[in-house]
């Protein structure tokens, strides 16, 4: 190399290491910043959930399920504590994207105490205590198989009430896609919450955003993460825990000051699913079509709820439903996010219980 090239390259080296220099400062700076901002936000007074014991619930019965791909599924069950004259459906819940049955939480809690119906929970592949997908073919298609794995092993017999989540709703679909006659026979009811039929590049915001929350800060690389890699971005999100915070509530809620204990409870739910897990659904939540599906529901009472501030899936995305199941009954619950369940929970239970209480 000659001297001439050996300056430039200096020069360059150096011009990258003061670039670097400043976009690590400037990162600090805003690090520190968003600390404060986070530490007054969990100190608020006010926080109606402050006390409250978010995590595991009480179950009868835990099992873990074996799809039909060897993925080992996480499952667990509350039974009725009141006898009845006649065996209410099974209700099972099917949560959404990087999170897990903590979902429900504040539905699994109303309908325990009510204590009337048998209650059953499980964390999709690659979220919570289940293992990641065994076949390693992260598409909506395979969560629907494992949905029958679930109903099977878990729901015998019997009829079945379906909830689902965002990427729940979509298990659902492609559940009803692939086995529509359980529709109208065994499954007797569907509640589809914050999810989509497949309108995803109408949403300005999408689920890039989402992942982009789980692996700060380098969401402005994330075309690059396999070069970065999976375990690099694990530790960057813990380090950065407190921008996932900020984002969390920023892109999950809808309230400009939602409950500090309510996003730290989403926020580690979020930080639990593997950057691994979230990249390689993303294809897959991104190519979901399933109207053509939506007809074997035409057949069970329907109940779409979203939030007016779901910016992820958006009340646009549950109208679309609609027309499609002309039937159904929508609610769109004021001022909340896309954890419609968790932000607005009183809201919902008086929506969904009713129902429940009307078909089952």
């Amino acid at each position: 190399m000659s001297p001439a090239a050996r300056s430039r390259r200096t020069r360059q080296v150096g011009i990258a290491g003061a670039a670097v220099g400043v976009l690590a400062a400037g990162l600090a700076t805003a690090f520190a910043v968003e600390r404060v901002l986070v530490r007054r936000s969990v100190k608020a007074p006010g926080d109606p959930y402050v006390d409250e014991p978010f995590g595991d619930q009480p179950y009868d019965r835990e099992m873990t399920v074996t799809a039909a791909d060897g993925t080992q599924l996480h499952v667990e069950i509350v039974e009725p504590k009141q006898a009845v004259d006649e065996p209410k459906p099974t209700i099972v819940f099917v949560h959404g994207f990087a999170l897990d049955m903590g979902t429900f939480y504040f539905q699994r809690k109303a309908l325990a105490e009510q204590g009337d119906q048998r209650l059953v929970f499980y964390d999709q592949p690659g979220h919570g205590r289940s293992s990641r997908l065994a076949s390693g073919d992260y598409d909506i298609a395979a969560l629907g198989k494992s949905l029958a794995a679930v109903l099977n092993a878990a729901v015998p017999d019997g009829h079945i009430i379906l909830v689902g989540h965002s990427m729940g709703g979509m298990t659902i679909m492609a559940f009803a896609e692939q086995y529509p006659e359980w529709f109208g026979g065994r499954v007797v009811g569907v509640v589809l919450m914050s999810t989509s039929a497949g309108l995803f590049d109408k949403t300005k915001l999408g689920l890039q955003t989402l992942v982009a929350r789980a692996s700060a800060p380098f969401f402005p690389l994330w075309g690059k993460t396999a070069q970065l890699g999976g375990t690099t971005i694990d530790r960057a999100r813990v380090v950065s825990s407190d921008l996932a915070w900020l984002l969390t509530r920023r892109y999950g809620f809808g309230e400009p000051k939602p409950s500090p204990s309510l996003v730290t409870f989403v926020e580690h739910m979020n930080s639990k699913t593997s950057v691994e897990t979230l990249t390689k659904y993303l294809h897959t939540l991104y190519t979901h079509n399933r109207f053509p599906a939506l007809s074997a529901l035409r057949g069970v009472p329907v109940l779409v709820i979203v939030g007016t501030r779901d910016y992820l899936t958006p009340v646009t995305h549950s109208e679309e439903i609609l027309k499609h199941l002309p039937e159904a009954g929508l609610v769109k619950v004021d001022n909340s996010g896309h954890v419609v369940m968790l932000e607005k929970a009183d809201e919902v239970n008086a929506a969904l219980l009713p129902f429940l209480e009307k078909i089952s």
